[in-house]
């Protein structure tokens, strides 16, 4: 996958749609195509099963598998503990198969256990008509470690070297690479997000830890200087040619130093985070896709990376009164909702979606149907989605939720 604007549905593989095969990657490589990929790693002396998939995708794994290789899988490697990468973990280990993570794997599965049902919310929010067999409250077994390591780790299979490298610059801090040294072949699971090319998804909207910009920067650098003539990645197709992937990986690397030289330039002269998420755009020779991450999210994650939530703007930030819990007196003053409606439709009028969306929700605040505040509502999120290009999916994902949600209620 290059690193030209992706359709949005290549990100998602629905989960269930459509039977096919494991796809052979050559040099005894074969991928499970799912939600993240799983890879098998063939050798004579037994397999190497990188990533398990969700764990309803597990058996569909196994088939596919048992399809290209009688040999027994001898260790799984996890390239970081997200639930598509780890679920299926208890329905494909066996009582000899070493599972390997990187050191900081109990504590990403940890938080992602404990905030199941936040996340899950949340998630749903946005894919709910992506992966349509996701059960919310189902906890599949954690995976039970055998070998962990901190910086670097190696094992031999069947006579082939196989390198572990942690990334913590990636999606998570147990992020790793593996990496195949005779073959010079990376799989870098999700370190680069699922569209390979793109500029990182420092935050979520679906909610995460907010991702180091200078750990991503690293983790590009610790890459490059594997020299890969192919690299593997969570989603899509490999991406070949050692020429073609440093340039690659060289142009993600240095437009994320740019918003982040830039950012923190900003910060130390003062100027305000809303500011500078207006102002800061990539230059046209490192202008890469958005389809993950956006610019103006990267610029917020670094500065609340480095400074957190506290913006000095006002006292009120420190306390645990925001703003709203006055909107029902600003309605009363401003003799009812009637001024404020007004108001949004001029804002809408002029190309302000976001100032009407303001006004709007005061209004629905105090009168959830209110009819003309809803409709304000929609119109506003329809030309935000217009505006946006469709290029970034988790912003097209919200947008389009909310519409949905805006028709659905009669608006």
């Amino acid at each position: 996958m290059s690193s030209e604007k992706q359709p949005l549905n290549a990100l998602i593989v629905r989960a269930g749609e459509g039977v096919q095969d494991a796809v052979d990657l050559g040099d005894g490589i074969h991928a499970s195509k799912g939600i993240s990929n799983s890879y098998l790693v063939t050798t004579p002396g037994g397999d190497l099963l990188i990533n398990t998939g969700m764990y309803f995708e597990a058996e569909q794994i196994r088939a596919r598998f048992a399809k290209v290789s009688d040999h027994p899988v001898r260790a799984i490697v996890f390239t970081q503990g997200h639930p598509d990468h780890v679920g299926g973990w208890s329905q494909l280990v066996t009582p000899e198969v070493e599972t390997i993570a990187q050191a900081n794997h109990g504590d990403v599965r940890e938080y992602f256990h404990r905030l199941q049902p936040f996340f899950a919310r949340r998630s749903r929010r946005l894919w709910n008509r992506d992966v349509t067999r996701v059960d919310p409250l189902y906890q599949p077994p954690e995976p039970v470690l055998t070998t962990t390591f901190l910086d670097s780790h190696t094992l031999t299979l069947g006579g082939r070297r196989i390198e572990l490298y942690a990334t913590p610059g990636g999606e998570t801090t147990d992020s790793l690479v593996v990496w195949l040294p005779a073959e010079r072949i990376a799989f870098t699971g999700n370190l680069f997000g699922p569209l390979f090319g793109h500029i990182p998804n420092l935050y979520t909207v679906r909610g995460d830890k907010i991702r180091s910009a200078i750990g991503y920067l690293h983790a590009v650098d610790r890459v490059i200087a594997l020299r890969p003539e192919k690299l593997i990645t969570g989603h899509g197709e490999p991406v070949s040619g050692e020429e073609n992937i440093r340039q690659q990986l060289t142009r993600m690397r240095d437009a994320t130093q740019y918003l982040r030289d830039r950012t923190i330039e900003g910060m130390n002269a003062g100027v305000d985070l809303w500011t500078l998420m207006g102002q800061i755009t990539l230059p046209p020779e490192l202008d890469i896709p958005q389809g993950h991450g956006k610019v103006p999210w990267i610029v917020r994650a670094i500065w609340e990376e480095h400074a957190g939530w506290f913006r000095y703007e006002s006292t009120t930030e420190l306390y645990d009164v925001p703003a709203s819990a006055i909107w029902g007196e600003l309605v009363e003053l401003a003799g009812g909702t009637a001024p404020l409606v007004t108001r949004a439709q001029a804002h809408l009028a002029a190309g302000r979606p976001l100032q009407a969306l303001h006004f709007a929700e005061i209004v629905l605040s105090q009168t959830p149907k209110d009819t003309a505040a809803l409709n304000i509502r929609l119109e506003a999120h329809e030309r935000l989605l217009e505006r946006s290009g469709r290029e970034n999916f988790s912003e097209v994902r919200w947008l389009e939720a909310e519409i949905r949600d805006l028709r659905e209620d009669g608006s």
